[in-house]
Parts: C-alpha cells; sequence; structure tokens
C-alpha cells in the first residue's frame, strides 16, 4: 500500500498536535517513524488508523480516504504501544480480532508460539491478567498474521524480553516485501535492522527525511568495549583511544561507520588476546544526556 500526506494539521483546542505534514511512505517501504515526546507520532499514526480526523490530504494507492472505511480498515494492522487491559478471556480476543480478518486461532497461534506465548494454555485466562510482555506478544502476533497491507507499529518490542525481541525481527523480515511499515521507535538496533528509511518530527512538523543509513551516520555513535589480557593488547588499546574501567575493561566511542574497520583490526591485532568484546550503537548525546542504545 501506497501511502501519502499532503499538509496533514490535527489541533486540539489551542495546541497544533501536526502542522502541514507532507510525506509519502511508497508501497512496500520500511519507515521509522522517530521524535520526542509530545511531537506528534501517536497523533500521525491514529490519523492514519482512521482513528482520528485532520486536516489536509490523505491518500492510499493514490485514492482519499473513503466515507466507508471497512475495506481499508481490514487492509491496515496497528499495534499500540501499551496493550489493552481488556477483561474478556484471551481465546476471545484472538478470535475476535481474527475473525474480523478471517485468520483462524490455530495461525496467530502458531505466530505466538514463536514469541513464546502458549495460547492455548492461556485461553481461559482474562487477557488483562496476563503480563505486560504477554499481551504484547500476542498483539504482535495478531499484527504479524494479519496479511495485512499497511502495518502501524507503535514501539511494539517495549515490554519484550531480547529473545523475543529478536523473534520478532525475524517475523518482521518474513513478511512479504508489498507489505508497508511504519515503525514508531527510538531503539537503534530495530532502525537498524528493520527500516531503510526515517522521518523525524518536532512540536508537529516534519524536520528530518530520508535513509536510515544517513540518520544513523548523523544521530548514533558505536561504543566499543574490549576485556583483553597481556601488556602487548593494553598498549595496543591504549594507542587506539581506549580507556579502562576499575572492571578491566576498555572502551571506546567513535562514528558508527569506523566500528566495523576497529573490530576487523582488533581481530587481526589481538588475535588470542581478547577474552570478550562487544559493540553497541547508542544516540548521539548532547551535555546531561543520558545513553539509550542495544547491545549489537
Amino acid at each position: 500500500m501506497r501511502v501519502e500526506l499532503d499538509r496533514i494539521g490535527k489541533r486540539f483546542g489551542n495546541v497544533r498536535a501536526l502542522c502541514d505534514v507532507s510525506l509519502e511512505l511508497p508501497a512496500g517501504s520500511r519507515t521509522a517513524l522517530i521524535g520526542p515526546n509530545g511531537s506528534g507520532k501517536s497523533t500521525l499514526v491514529r490519523l492514519l488508523t482512521g482513528m482520528l480526523g485532520g486536516d489536509g490530504g490523505l491518500r492510499f494507492d493514490g485514492r482519499p480516504v473513503p466515507t466507508e472505511r471497512g475495506e481499508l480498515a481490514r487492509r491496515v494492522a496497528y499495534m499500540p504501544q501499551i496493550a489493552p487491559r481488556l477483561a474478556a478471556p484471551v481465546a476471545d480476543v484472538v478470535r475476535a480480532v481474527g475473525g474480523l480478518r478471517g485468520l483462524p486461532f490455530d495461525a496467530i497461534a502458531a505466530v505466538a508460539a514463536e514469541l513464546g506465548v502458549d495460547l492455548v494454555a492461556l485461553r481461559r485466562r482474562p487477557f488483562r491478567a496476563l503480563s505486560g510482555g504477554q499481551r504484547q506478544k500476542i498483539l504482535a502476533a495478531l499484527v504479524l498474521s494479519s496479511g495485512a497491507d499497511l502495518l502501524l507499529l507503535d514501539e511494539p518490542t517495549a515490554s519484550m524480553d531480547p529473545k523475543s525481541r529478536a523473534v520478532f525481527f525475524t517475523l518482521v523480515e518474513r513478511l512479504p516485501a508489498t507489505s508497508t511499515i511504519l515503525l514508531c521507535s527510538h531503539r537503534l538496533d530495530e532502525i537498524r535492522r528493520l527500516v531503510d528509511r526515517v522521518v523525524v518530527l518536532e512540536e508537529g512538523r516534519l524536520v528530518w527525511s530520508g535513509q536510515a543509513a544517513g540518520y544513523l551516520d548523523e544521530h548514533a555513535v558505536a561504543v566499543v568495549e574490549v576485556h583483553a589480557e597481556g601488556e602487548q593488547a593494553y598498549a595496543w588499546l591504549g594507542e587506539r583511544g581506549f580507556l579502562r574501567g576499575p572492571t578491566g575493561w576498555w572502551s571506546r566511542t567513535l562514528p558508527v561507520r569506523e566500528r566495523a574497520g576497529l573490530l576487523r583490526d582488533l581481530s587481526r591485532t589481538l588475535n588470542g588476546a581478547v577474552r570478550d568484546v562487544t559493540a553497541r550503537d547508542v544516540e548521539r548525546l548532547e551535555p546531561g544526556d543520558a545513553p539509550r542504545g542495544e547491545p549489537r
């Protein structure tokens, strides 16, 4: 599905949540939507789902939004950041949502099982009685098995453990190439793994749009940490800007584009002296900020 937004605007009283946002999501594109809290990300996603109305033009596959959105709704799947605390049993929730798309319970259960959730074992439990991670995984199973042409994912792995996040990445990568994805995320590992484009909102305005690699080059740095033994290794690390911490680990922060070369040189030069090595991406810091990132 191709999505076009032309000067989209939205107000809540005196608050302007979106201001003249124009962008295109090409069919089959994977786009990350980024911005601080209050930047308008959730408002934009809700406009796309039809939960909110707004000013400006919105087109799906070149056509304006129809008055009757039933057929369009079946082509769109939405995963919120926080799963609702529904009182209904798990089986009823899954069958109700899946039934709208003609999906059998077993098909959804198969995807949930890959994420580590046994829907059959949980079928009689109230949905709200599950942990946040379990509820989020069930939502992921519903969305990823939906066959929708447009997937709107709002911080989809926020409540998932690292193993489940890795499985989620694999399941997204398994989706048809024609599926269009809009991912709201601040996780650099998700941006690097799942999307090829990035758009950034600030105070309701579009302030950055381009390739994901370009965004990461501008907004991320790599932290390489090494646990090595021997004076030769210590000297080599010190000469290349590594600093030794109190636990014996050496660390260095460098531009993302230089990470691969450094790891290659480290492997060639210190082969046998390195006990462990890690590398992760973190957001480029402003004064007073704390780093955010995921191990790689």
